[in-house]
């Protein structure tokens, strides 16, 4: 056996829905968002989870919670896996930004490895956190299945960082809709993307939905 990381993001929040800036904010999940969360558990329950590792965030813990009462699994929450934190962007409309931070808004879009929303995170320091997540992981399971609920810029960062993807590039290579999972297998050659992005799990009504 070998160990494989299924990195799940949260169901539908309103944030996702409408796309303002969400990370510190901790918002409840929509009725669709908990269907997502549902439709999950429901197609992953089969499988012979090892542990699930989750961001200590409503939306988070709430999109875990189907698969861990079905499976009868405790979570384990990380701080690391928590989304970027946006600063003086929180709450706030992406038309909002450009008018009132345009040239840093610029900076962030440019470099965000480097250069971080006013007051927030760059893609090198959610690397640097998310990274220990994964360690401990790594260093706790050898093979099995483990499950990280997480968000769409750290789970985004976070496989840029295993595949060997410039971090300043993980919106431009790497998706991530709400309720979206991935797969990655260790074996002797290291991390194996095996699935990206798949939200196929889901009805067809929920995948109709916008996710940003």
């Amino acid at each position: 056996m070998s160990l494989k990381l299924y990195f799940l993001r949260h169901g539908e929040t309103t944030y996702s829905r409408t796309g303002g800036y969400c990370g510190d904010l901790d918002p409840e999940l929509t009725p669709e968002g908990t269907k997502m969360a549902e439709a999950f558990a429901a197609a992953y329950s089969s499988l012979p989870w090892t542990a699930v590792y989750v961001s200590p965030m409503k939306r988070t813990i709430a999109t875990a919670k189907p698969l861990c009462d079905a499976v009868g699994i405790e979570m384990q929450l990380r701080d690391g896996l928590k989304e970027i934190r946006y600063g003086e962007w929180e709450g706030k409309t992406l038309e909002f930004v450009k008018e009132n931070y345009l040239d840093d808004y610029i900076s962030w879009m440019t470099e965000p490895a480097w250069n971080a929303p006013n007051g927030g995170e760059t893609a090198v320091h959610i690397a640097s956190r998310s990274s220990l997540v994964i360690a401990e992981i790594e260093e706790k399971y050898r093979d099995g299945n483990v499950l990280v609920v997480s968000h769409k810029a750290t789970i985004r960062i976070i496989l840029c960082s295993l595949l060997g993807i410039d971090l300043g590039r993980y919106r431009d290579r790497i998706n991530s809709l709400a309720g979206s999972v991935s797969m990655v297998r260790f074996d002797v050659h290291g991390p194996l993307l095996e699935l990206l992005g798949d939200r196929y799990y889901m009805d067809e009504h929920l995948r109709s939905l916008p996710g940003s």
